[in-house]
């Protein structure tokens, strides 16, 4: 979902210069000086760009084929079942760098691996030099030409971002979904535990090639044809205009609009379609911020197989609706969540039904795995298969995330998977525990 703060939009409501929306500085203009051992965010490139792909030719015979096909997903390795003791980081550091390289085809194949009983990942210096043993390669925030997003340590160069440990989200049920902000998105992520929630707070997985399997043709044929699109934000200053005169609203409203379609699109790197509604949560006018359709299954960018690569289950306003009733009220405390409101519709901008949401729901919570981590587990996962969010918890929670452009070896892999010399369902390598 795309984040604005408060300085990218007060343009639009004639609060500030358009100063406030100049895209971001590049990051060799902000260079500071980091540990030697540590990636550093001015050192990394933005996130790279979505990888669509070409499109499916027959999406119901490919999601026939789904159905047939054997599907293994997030394997866990444990230190005590590859002996190694949990207090043993060099022995462990060891491990991560003898078997990179197929814990990355792991992650590849199988969507994701879980980490556990590894001290060496109990802070973020480990964390860190686990990453880098695998020859994963850094990324800047997706988030990070609209919003900054927090890092654990608070350093604004810091490689590890704040994975949404805010009390005031707590009751939030985070819907599932693959990180991308408009054109970009992290080839895979490594998700760690510095301090787990009193209660909750579970790291949740799904996989994108199970949810598509599990759809009804008929759902799946809809979407394809006709695509998905989000709205990313809502300005809901507006209720104003219509104490105007009504023959000088068209004229203001279009004045308003131009101003803010300015003032957004020169801050973000995909094009945003404002548009007028009637009501919003808080039933004033307002102006709404889409971003272009997109296909919702993609072809995986190694292994080719179709996946669910949609974000409705977190962007849509009725499925999150629908969700206070378990978990209360959305908290929209402060003026930046006022604004970060999403909806989904199709690429022709018509409304999903009920029920089609629904459907969609219930085939992606079936599909869920609820991960408790405690201090120093990992999910390392690739961005495309595999989708995440976060359950509610009570307590003080401390998870951090770090995005990755892609790995060492990627390039190998895709030649590989290319060549045929990847075995589709093939059994997880002996060192991973079941």
């Amino acid at each position: 979902m795309v984040k604005f703060g408060l300085p990218a939009v007060a343009l639009a409501v004639g609060a500030a210069s358009t100063a406030a929306f100049a895209p971001a500085a590049p990051a060799s203009s902000r260079r500071a000086a980091a540990p030697v051992h540590m990636s550093s965010v001015a050192e990394n490139p933005l996130a790279p760009l979505t990888v669509w792909g070409d499109r499916i030719p027959d999406i119901l015979g490919s999601h026939k084929e789904a159905k047939a096909r054997k599907m293994e997903f997030a394997p866990t390795i444990k230190a005590s079942e590859i002996g190694l003791a949990s207090d043993d980081v060099e022995g462990q550091l060891q491990y991560v760098k003898d078997h990179a390289t197929e814990i990355k085809q792991q992650m590849v194949d199988n969507g994701a691996v879980i980490f556990r009983e590894f001290d060496l990942m109990k802070e973020q210096p480990g964390f860190v030099k686990f990453y880098e043993a695998l020859g994963m390669k850094t990324c800047l925030d997706p988030l990070h030409s609209v919003s900054a997003r927090p890092t654990v340590d608070g350093d604004k160069n810091s490689p590890v971002y704040e994975a949404v440990n805010k009390e005031s989200r707590k009751n939030f049920f985070i819907g599932m979904h693959n990180e991308f902000v408009g054109t970009r998105a992290p080839r895979a992520a490594a998700f760690v535990c510095f301090k787990a929630a009193e209660t909750g707070g579970e790291f949740l997985i799904a996989d994108g090639r199970q949810i598509f399997r599990d759809l009804s043709p008929e759902l799946v044929e809809k979407l394809y044809d006709r695509d998905i699109r989000y709205s990313v934000m809502e300005l809901p200053f507006f209720g104003w205009v219509d104490s105007l005169p009504e023959f000088a609203r068209p004229g203001v409203m279009g004045v308003v609009k131009g101003l803010a379609s300015f003032a957004i699109n020169s801050k973000v790197d995909f094009d945003v379609d404002l548009q007028w509604g009637e009501g919003g949560y808080d039933n004033v006018k307002m102006l709404q911020a889409r971003a272009p359709s997109q296909p919702p299954i993609l072809v995986h960018p190694v292994t080719g197989e179709p996946h669910w690569f949609c974000n409705v289950h977190s962007h849509s306003s009725k499925l999150r609706k629908d969700r206070e009733a378990t978990y209360g009220a959305e908290r929209f405390e402060d003026g930046a969540s006022q604004i970060n409101k999403s909806d989904m519709y199709f690429g022709d901008d018509g409304t999903i039904s009920d029920a089609d949401l629904e459907e969609m729901d219930r085939v992606t919570m079936k599909n869920v795995q609820y991960v408790k981590m405690t201090e120093g587990d990992v999910v390392l996962l690739d961005n495309y298969k595999c989708m995440h969010g976060r359950n509610v918890f009570d307590g003080t929670r401390k998870h951090g995330v770090a995005w990755f452009e892609g790995w060492e070896g990627e390039a190998e892999m895709k030649a590989a998977a290319a060549n045929g010399q990847r075995s589709e369902a093939k059994e997880p390598a002996p060192f991973f525990a079941a």
